[in-house]
């Protein structure tokens, strides 16, 4: 790994990637394999995306000139190669860990990011809006979109491709099509996209149909000239057009995303023609190591793993994630009426189980959270019980649809919010620090947030079974760490009142961080009484009544202030001294990032002391 960034350090980049040989390219994508490989193993991050698109990626700055021509990655989940090519061979080894650099691409990270990336589905429209410029400003330079098939599953490149075909933009949308996103890709046009890879035989039917031409006498020759003259004579003898080209846009391939030469024979002809063009590519997730190429969802995002074996570090069964899917399967095999719903998080969301036992009920609806939010709406007006589990940061998306298809009509639709609070490795686009004070502003919407797995099981079948309207339970990314006494766990909130004048209050996993601090404050002679929500919404007058009882409270939120928990009794209780995020949390690890917003048991001792201290 070291000669290959020495030797990119040595280039001047990605300019110089033009100069190199075929065979040398060759060479630096082996080199540039193993880069991926050792880091990420290390760091963890998103491994069989990235071994996917090591040619494709040189092939791109190889044909393109950045930042001059804007490349916009969608997700990011396939950039890796485009960091290491783009001057960041030297920094790649700090991938994904604080203060080093992000799994995603970031404008501000580096003027070869042309766009941000973390959610899926955008890069159509952004590189549009940049073409769009770019043509207004008579500017002659390329935005190049980087896309795979899993993210033609959102309905937000449609939109992008309706209006991309018409623009008479320099527009280049790449599809690279692996089949295989995070989950297995479902819907029409993942069927589409799959059936097209076996219309490879169009372009060798087209060159033998010419071929035979030409060596027939006398009409050969007129013939095949007439048939180029018009513009979709041939195409359509062998196959019909793509509904790209019914879209307006040009359309090239497909072509072997792992052959460099066919890949800027492709791109270069794709930039001859000066107008919005689609140019699918084929490529094989995990290229370049076995256990990724044979497992590819198993190696979308991991964490450290050994190289040797592939096993990676962390059992995943022992999750918030795979508590609330077994307990949803459970709670579907007494009530029939239960259904599971997921936006391409089958595993990711613990939802695998209630998928083998239920699989009548259990829908995958692909990158489409939208469309997941109103079809549990549609689901549960004709009486069924929809649970969607989704990453709190792509909940984000059905915002209008949880307002307009759901809370109008109080409509009962249970989301299990996964990845709740601070995630950690992912960085800005992926915590989940917004969900509290996005779906607080929706009316008829209830709100757990259980600290351990046992308030989890009991609060998600209160969920089900029991609440109305959009009932959300949140819970964290990883394992329960909890210690304390579970004796008097509840659904609503747990107090412990020893008589003291200083009062915190918190819920979810800050539960343990508070009971931690509030041993450390024993050890200085301080002591406080702690109350943990368990329902955190809608605000409770026996909380209200609770906190006023106090001349000092401090409130601990894994939230963004602006619209959290501790800002609502902030504002009918004066006596509140909230601590929560206000800002981006960019990426680390979990514990430290915790530390860094003053909401590690050491930090929350510190402030309570400092505060009382200051006070007196």
């Amino acid at each position: 790994m070291s000669k290959c960034k020495d030797y990119l350090n040595k280039m001047n980049l990605p300019g110089d990637l033009k100069k190199l040989t075929l065979n040398q390219c060759d060479k630096l994508c082996q080199d540039v394999r193993k880069m991926l490989i050792d880091t990420v193993s290390k760091n963890g991050g998103h491994l069989a995306s990235n071994l996917g698109t090591v040619e494709l990626s040189l092939a791109i700055h190889r044909v393109f000139s950045s930042p001059e021509d804007k490349i916009i990655w969608d997700v990011g989940h396939q950039a890796y190669t485009h960091k290491i090519l783009t001057g960041r061979a030297d920094q790649f080894h700090t991938l994904r860990q604080e203060n080093g650099i992000s799994g995603f691409c970031r404008p501000d990270e580096s003027i070869h990011d042309a766009f941000i990336s973390g959610h899926s589905s955008n890069s159509v429209s952004a590189a549009l809006g940049i073409a769009t410029a770019m043509k207004i400003q008579q500017n002659p330079h390329f935005a190049v979109a980087v896309l795979g098939d899993g993210a033609f599953t959102g309905g937000m490149v449609y939109e992008g491709l309706n209006n991309a075909g018409k623009s008479d933009t320099n527009l280049i949308i790449i599809l690279n099509h692996n089949e295989m996103s995070i989950s297995k890709n479902v819907g029409s046009v993942a069927k589409y996209l799959s059936n097209m890879r076996t219309k490879e035989g169009y372009h060798k039917t087209k060159s033998m149909v010419e071929r035979a031409l030409d060596k027939t006498p006398v009409v050969g020759n007129p013939l095949k000239k007439a048939l180029k003259g018009s513009k979709n004579a041939l195409k359509n003898v062998v196959l019909h057009s793509t509904m790209f080209e019914d879209l307006g846009l040009a359309f090239i391939g497909p072509i072997d995303g792992h052959n460099i030469e066919e890949l800027e024979k492709g791109l270069n002809a794709a930039k001859a023609l000066h107008r919005p063009v689609l140019v699918h590519v084929n490529t094989i997730k995990g290229k370049g190591y076995a256990p990724a190429e044979e497992n590819p969802g198993e190696y979308h995002g991991v964490g450290s793993f050994e190289i040797a074996t592939g096993n990676p570090d962390v059992v995943l069964a022992d999750s918030f994630s795979s508590v609330f899917g077994k307990e949803l399967t459970e709670l579907g095999e007494q009530h029939k009426n239960i259904c599971a719903v997921t936006a391409a998080m089958k595993y990711g969301t613990g939802l695998q189980y209630f998928a083998k036992a239920y699989p009548q009920r259990f829908f995958d609806v692909g990158i489409a959270e939208e469309h997941a939010v109103t079809f549990c709406g549609g689901l549960a007006s004709m009486g069924m019980i929809p649970v969607f589990a989704v990453y709190s940061s792509f909940l984000q998306r059905g915002y209008d649809q949880l307002l307009h298809d759901l809370s109008i009509c109080n409509t009962h639709v249970v989301i299990g919010v996964d990845r709740a609070g601070v995630v950690g490795d992912d960085g800005e686009t992926h915590q989940g620090i917004f969900d509290v004070p996005f779906l607080t502003s929706i009316p008829n919407t209830t709100i757990y947030s259980p600290s351990c797995y046992e308030e989890l099981r009991m609060c998600l079948k209160k969920a089900v079974l029991e609440d109305s309207g959009i009932v959300a339970v949140r819970y964290p990314r990883g394992n329960d760490k909890s210690n304390y006494n579970k004796s008097q766990i509840n659904t609503s909130y747990e107090y412990h009142d020893n008589g003291n004048g200083v009062l915190i209050v918190t819920y979810g996993r800050l539960y343990n961080n508070v009971l931690s601090a509030c041993e450390i404050l024993r050890n200085r002679h301080i002591e406080c009484d702690t109350l943990k929500l368990v329902k955190i919404f809608p605000i409770e007058e026996d909380i209200i009544d609770i906190i006023s009882s106090y001349k000092l409270v401090f409130f601990f939120e894994e939230s963004y202030y602006h619209g959290s928990i501790s800002e609502k009794y902030a504002a009918v209780c004066s006596n509140i001294a909230p601590v929560a995020i206000d800002y981006f949390v960019k990426h680390g690890k979990v514990a430290d990032l915790l530390d860094e917003l003053n909401l590690s048991p050491k930090k929350m001792a510190n402030q309570i002391e400092e505060f009382l201290s200051y006070e007196q």
